[in-house]
């Protein structure tokens, strides 16, 4: 049956909060080089900030569906929103690591509500077609989160420094509060069939889903995270130059998360994130094999088209193959990408301490090749989705 996709007032609420997160979690990467620079901090240092909000990241997804439960969606989703600003203006405050780390901690841990509930809130609204509402989001991000490596370059060379770009975006729930404050958020199934099931484990296939998010949010964030880095010394770019060509990567992103959410009407799920993943390749290795600049813009580029898809699309197969228990699935799904955050940033910049950064990088491709094992398996024990319109 052919359904047609509709937005309502929390719908597009849902995309610009997940924006706004989307926005903080991915400047961590443009401001490291200013950071490692300002504190006279190592490789390994600069990557505890990446931790530090992962391991936030973690205790949302271990312990958010049980204040999500007792406090609701609603009050629980504006609680995060509040927690990541307070998080970022502590960052832009912050002139020593441990103060800096531990606001990227508090940005994870209460922040990482909104990741928490928006995938299940708008699964519970849009059933079936959680996949497209899931890719707009995404979408949406992925356009905001292009402006963060540009604002971070640009406001490096006027007074104030870098640490504008974050401060002018923390006021950014004051502003959706007044707009969306009415708006209704959708609460989880309560019918007694729902409810049973959500007191039920979650299924194999779902796990073997989320362990499909680990490796791909893994080789989304060592792009994030060290992408500028080694721009910087693979082909000599400048600091500031090196981490306005990081949008590269976002735009790339943005693109592909648009043409994930048009592809996914007309072709399953999985057939989409093979794509994604075979196209996510090419660009990697032009990427990280170029010796000219052009050629390695242009990979980061393609990298992330193809990688742009993979954590949407893996995340509506989960949250499908999980039914009723939309708030435990989308929970743990927080806890499969603060395990990735937490892990591969950090094992990243320790091979670049040890090898450098060029033969490190190496690891990006082999995360690929698991997505995609993974995804012809478990795709094929997940019941196929209808098409939408």
């Amino acid at each position: 049956m052919t359904q047609t996709f509709q937005r309502n007032r929390f719908t597009w609420l849902a995309y610009l909060l997940l924006a706004f997160y989307g926005y903080f979690l991915n400047v961590l990467g443009p401001i490291t080089p200013f950071l490692k620079d300002e504190l006279k901090l190592s490789y390994t240092v600069s990557s505890l900030h990446f931790t530090a909000f992962a391991i936030g990241m973690l205790l949302a997804g271990l312990g958010g569906h049980w204040l999500i439960e007792r406090v609701g969606r609603g009050r629980a989703l504006w609680i995060g929103a509040g927690g990541m600003s307070l998080g970022a203006l502590l960052l832009v405050a912050g002139r020593t690591p441990p103060i800096t780390i531990g606001a990227s901690f508090l940005m994870g841990l209460v922040g990482s509500l909104i990741l928490a509930i928006v995938p299940s809130a708008l699964s519970d609204q849009h059933g079936e077609m959680r996949a497209v509402a899931l890719t707009e989001a995404n979408v949406i991000s992925s356009l905001v989160v292009v402006a963060a490596p540009l604002l971070v370059g640009w406001f490096a060379r006027v007074e104030g420094g870098w640490r504008v770009s974050l401060g002018m975006v923390a006021l950014t729930p004051i502003l959706l509060y007044l707009s969306f404050r009415k708006a209704s958020v959708p609460s989880p199934a309560s019918t007694p069939a729902a409810l049973a099931q959500a007191r039920q484990p979650l299924p194999f296939v779902y796990w073997a889903f989320w362990t499909a998010i680990v490796l791909a949010v893994s080789a989304e964030f060592c792009m994030v995270s060290w992408s500028a880095d080694y721009l910087k010394n693979a082909l000599g770019m400048s600091i500031t130059t090196a981490a306005q060509a990081v949008s590269l990567f976002f735009v790339g992103m943005a693109l592909g998360r648009l043409a994930g959410s048009l592809l996914v009407r007309r072709f399953s799920t999985p057939h989409v994130v093979t794509g994604s993943i075979l196209v996510a390749g090419v660009g990697f290795l032009l990427f990280w094999q170029a010796r000219i600049t052009g050629l390695g813009l242009a990979g980061l580029l393609v990298t992330g088209l193809g990688i742009a898809s993979l954590y949407p699309l893996i995340l509506s197969l989960a949250i499908g193959a999980a039914g009723s228990n939309t708030v435990q699935a989308s929970a743990r799904a927080t806890l499969a990408s603060g395990l990735a955050i937490l892990t591969l940033p950090l094992v990243l910049g320790r091979l670049a301490d040890a090898f450098g950064i060029g033969r490190a990088y190496g690891v990006v491709i082999f995360l690929l090749a698991g997505v995609f094992l993974i995804i012809q398996v478990a795709g094929r024990l997940s019941p196929t989705p209808r098409r939408t319109t």
